[in-house]
This record gives C-alpha cells, structure tokens and sequence, in this order.
C-alpha cells in the first residue's frame, strides 16, 4: 500500500511540493498531509479563476457573469438578486453591479414585485437565454480539455472525492445543500 508521499514522488513536483518539503524540514513533527489537499486545492482554484475562458471571454463575459445567466437559465425561473447572491456564492454587492452591466446588455430583465417595492425578480432575455444555451457546450468544451491531462477515469474519480469533501464543508461550515 503506498503512502501519500510515495504517490507524490511518482508525479511531476508543484508548488504545493515544494512547499510541504520546506515546512518538513523545519518541521519534521508536524503532519503536512491537510496542507497537501488544501493547498492544492486553493492552488488550483486561484489558477482555474486565472485561466481566460474562451468562450466567455469571446462572448464579453466574466466567470462570474455566466454563473449568473446559468444560474437564472438552469433554474428555470425568476431570482431576486438574494437568491443569485446565494447560489453563486457572491456578494449582495457584487451581484447588483454583475446584474446592471447585464441588465444594460439587454442579457437580463428585472420586474419589481407588486407586492413589495423593495424587491425585484429577475429573468433571462431572449437574448440572454440564447447566449448561454450558445455558450454553455463550448464552455464544457473548454474545461474538459483543461482536465484532459488527468488519466482515464481519474477525472471521475476526483469528482467523487471532491464531492465528499464539498458535502461535509457544507454540512459543517454552511451553505448550499442540493
């Protein structure tokens, strides 16, 4: 049965290696095996958020713009600018100027609710479902070539993990739960 870290010596080193390595040597007695996981986590999160998307970026838009328009065309319904705020894991803040610039784009539409002025709900345009429905295949495209390097079945397999991980984050720290 092989450890960890004789995994680890049969891959290409990253920057998480490197740095497991020097906290081991100044501090042998301290387990870096959470550093590993997390920090390659964060590592790759911090690049993929980098990473220019194509396909969005050809359509004008940011990440964060189409987690918005996904969010509204996978729903199937109107939001409030509080329910996009949740299931995009964004600021209330950040939306409300995401959703202007769409707005102005003629992406979204907002109608006030009759009941109480304070409150608006939000759908895709025509235009707007048309360019997610456009965008959303080449998008995967897009990142399964940028997950293409990961060995066959494999990329599977580290959903299935990741999943596990994300459901106890939620069940422990809070947040959306399916």
């Amino acid at each position: 049965m092989s450890t960890q870290h004789e995994t680890a010596a049969a891959r290409p080193p990253d920057t998480v290696s490197s740095v497991v390595r020097q906290w081991q040597a100044v501090r042998p007695d301290v387990d870096t095996g959470p550093m590993e996981i997390i920090g390659r986590i964060n590592r790759c999160a911090a690049l993929l958020q980098q990473a220019e998307d194509a396909p969005l970026r050809y359509a004008g838009l940011t990440r964060a713009e189409f987690d918005l328009l996904g969010t509204l065309r996978r729903t199937g319904r109107e939001l409030t600018p509080g329910d996009l705020a949740r299931e995009t894991f964004s600021s209330g803040a950040a939306v409300t100027k995401r959703l202007k610039q769409l707005q102005e784009r003629g992406l979204v539409a907002r109608r006030g609710d009759t009941r109480d002025r304070r409150v608006s709900h939000l759908s895709l345009t025509g235009e707007g479902r048309a360019l997610v429905d456009e965008i959303l295949p080449q998008q995967l495209s897009y990142e399964a070539t940028v997950l293409a390097g990961l060995d066959g079945g494999r990329d599977a397999e580290l959903s299935t993990l990741l999943g596990e991980l994300l459901s106890q984050l939620e069940g422990r720290l809070g947040g959306p739960r399916a």
